[in-house]
């Protein structure tokens, strides 16, 4: 049973989310899927990779999460003539004029801060994107030999434009698998883009009061990874993520068809932790299958590497995940879902 102080602290984490959304209301219009699966991944301690066209609020949700968090925003506009150094920083020889001894002292780059923001990830070469992947696994950076611990929380917010193609490098499949999440930023409907054109046109100036401090956030990260998974729901999460993988005895047709690569282990983790973090944000003490369903987009759609079949038809990572949450419905003891019968006779058993 969960205690009094574990349930009161989820509590102040669905209570902060919900001023957080409030606070982004007054700057952000619409995006709400976005912003959810923002904070699920923040609060989660994981990476995010924003993709959608230019002109849908990418840089703008981010600098006011940030700011809503109160959080230390920086912000890294990545072209191709960006080195290494430039992000993580470098050592310069610094001279004492009292006694004339020289020493290396090292300067800080802009990858120091609590939210960094990778504007246009894929616009600069691998050699510098691979900059990133020691800070946001290991969350320090190594500099002339020697360790910096970056500050935290510490959270990589990468955006990508999909459609503009030429003089980019594409993300490795190693970098890809570090971000928890692949949001996909889309559209405003009719409404909402009246309602942004009314707004950012108008002599209005709205101010953004922090929430959460870096202490306190800390803090409810902690209380996520408390928050109780069932058996099911976790190999629910896991079959999910197998199923993606051709080699599978149990994978469907559609999978054989038209996925090269599945998604690796990591999936599996992001799936279960993600639901805890989505029920913390709802006040729930208890991560369920629903929960795993509503993130298993953005957690899949980049971790699936598919084959000229589907590109020759034109179909889609995001079909690809639509079939399988069809093919692979919540266990209910009235129907059985298709292909992981035998995943859950345990369950029947029991």
């Amino acid at each position: 049973m969960p205690s009094d102080d574990d349930l009161q602290a989820v509590q102040r984490l669905s209570q902060a989310y919900r001023q957080i959304l409030a606070e982004l209301a007054k700057v952000v219009i619409g995006q709400k899927q976005v912003i959810e699966e923002l904070l699920v991944a923040m609060f989660a301690r994981g990476h995010c990779l924003l993709v959608g066209v230019p002109g849908l609020a990418k840089t703008l949700i981010i600098r006011t999460v940030a700011d809503a968090l109160a959080l230390e925003f920086s912000r890294i506009q990545f072209t191709p003539d960006l080195m290494p150094a430039d992000i993580t920083g470098t050592e310069v020889i610094q001279e004492d004029k009292a006694t004339g001894h020289r020493e290396f002292r090292f300067i800080r780059g802009p990858i120091f801060g609590n939210v960094i923001l990778a504007d246009e990830i894929n616009r600069t070469p691998p050699k510098t994107q691979a900059a990133l992947l020691e800070a946001m696994q290991e969350h320090q950076v190594t500099v002339g030999g020697r360790r910096h611990a970056l500050p935290e929380p510490f959270f990589v917010l990468a955006t990508q434009n999909p459609i503009e193609q030429e003089g980019t490098y594409p993300l490795p499949e190693a970098q890809l698998d570090r971000f928890m999440f692949h949001v996909w930023v889309d559209y405003p409907s009719a409404d909402e883009e009246l309602e942004i054109v009314q707004r950012t046109t108008a002599d209005i100036d709205v101010r953004v009061v922090p929430t959460l401090a870096a202490e306190q956030i800390a803090l409810l990260a902690r209380i996520v990874r408390k928050v109780p998974v069932a058996e099911h729901v976790a190999r629910y999460a896991l079959q999910l993520a197998r199923l993606t993988r051709r080699q599978e005895a149990d994978a469907p047709d559609f999978v054989r068809e038209y996925v090269h690569w599945g998604a690796g282990p990591r999936a599996s983790q992001y799936l279960v932790l993600g639901a805890k973090s989505r029920a913390a944000l709802h006040g729930r003490y208890c991560a369920t299958a629903d929960d795993v369903r509503a993130i298993a987009p953005a957690v899949l759609r980049h971790r699936l590497k598919l084959n000229f079949n589907a590109e020759a038809e034109g179909v889609t990572a995001d079909e690809v995940v639509r079939r399988l949450l069809a093919y692979a419905p919540l266990y209910s003891s009235e129907t059985k879902p298709r292909g992981i019968l035998d995943f859950y006779r345990s369950a029947d058993a029991g």
